[in-house]
């Protein structure tokens, strides 16, 4: 158990800089959206795919549900 007192506001505070961040594409990676847009589209394509191949193997059974 830590028994230590309680930090006040301004000990958690001291290194705080109010300054705004920029953004650096770097280091924030700026070409993770355009990866995932990239896996989404893929999926639905092979979505169709699949679906067109199980319309073709079922060809006349009727489905039960």
């Amino acid at each position: 158990m830590n028994n230590d007192k309680p930090k006040t506001l301004e000990e958690m505070l001291q290194n705080y800089d109010p300054s705004p961040v920029e953004y650096d594409p770097q280091i924030d990676g700026d070409e993770e959206h355009l990866i995932r847009d990239q896996l989404l589209e893929e999926k639905e394509r092979l979505k169709d795919v699949v679906t067109k191949l199980k319309e073709k193997q079922r060809e006349t059974r009727k489905v039960r549900r």
